[in-house]
């Protein structure tokens, strides 16, 4: 399986944007801790939540690809259940759908990252004494972080968390990663 350090490397050859860079770190924090809370292992979730938007700088243009080519480029890299969650992760755009915890995790948490990072740009104190009734509350405006699909934050419970704590957890992985992804104040 890739290592960490190979991965930041590939996402660097594949011209990550710093805000998709901010997305994947984010998305490898809240993955971990959900692999961790779930009894999974926390490398492979981690590491594909990380890759998981590889292939987005070349599929922005082609989003019915997105996800199925970031598969194929890791296809010696990461075991299947990843690749699959990858491939589920966009499933709306390519025509998959998520089947397993893992799938589900990666949808919900991938998703998360837009919405409390654009919460904690708004507060003085950044992500630093957020709450999860904050983030609730702002889920509630369609108008705020509107890209960000709620639906998909939702699918918490299939992966195993209640929506109060999926966004605790998720909340408190970026918050002790705030300052690699620019959200402390």
């Amino acid at each position: 399986m890739i290592q960490r350090n190979e991965a930041l490397q590939l996402l660097a050859a594949h011209a990550t944007p710093p805000s998709l860079m901010q997305h994947a770190l984010a998305t490898e924090a809240i993955m971990r801790a959900l692999a961790r809370h779930l009894n999974e292992d926390e490398d492979v979730w981690a590491i594909t939540g990380l890759l998981h938007d590889l292939d987005y700088p070349t599929t922005a243009e082609n989003p019915q690809r997105h996800g199925l080519d970031s598969a194929d480029l890791l296809a010696d890299k990461l075991p299947e259940p990843a690749l699959a969650a990858i491939r589920a992760h966009a499933a709306e755009m390519n025509g998959g759908r998520a089947e397993s915890r893992f799938d589900y995790a990666l949808r919900c948490g991938e998703s998360v990252t837009g919405l409390i990072s654009a919460a904690a740009l708004m507060r003085p104190t950044g992500i630093e004494g957020m709450e999860v009734k904050s983030v609730k509350k702002k889920m509630k405006d369609k108008a705020f972080a509107a890209s960000v699909s709620r639906e998909n934050i939702r699918q918490c419970a299939e992966a195993g968390l209640e929506l109060d704590a999926f966004l605790a957890l998720a909340i408190e992985a970026m918050r002790a990663h705030a300052d690699e992804l620019g959200l402390s104040k």
